[in-house]
């Protein structure tokens, strides 16, 4: 029976590193999604920024004239 209980535990420890590495693979693309989504917020609070300041550069010009 050692031998069988060898393999059971080898078995276990095994699949146990499976799940380890299956769930540290979730965890990298999880962080990856967030970084991109985070410097897609930044790209769009730049534009958003940007549009703005464009809007307030004409609307003085028009107050100007």
């Amino acid at each position: 029976m050692g031998f069988l209980e060898d393999a059971k535990d080898n078995v276990a420890k095994a699949a146990k590193q499976v799940g380890d590495a299956v769930e540290e693979g979730v965890d990298k693309i999880k962080d990856k999604a967030d970084e991109v989504r985070a410097e897609a917020d930044v790209k769009r609070a730049e534009a958003e920024r940007d549009a703005v300041k464009a809007r307030n550069d004409v609307k003085d010009e028009l107050r100007d004239s």
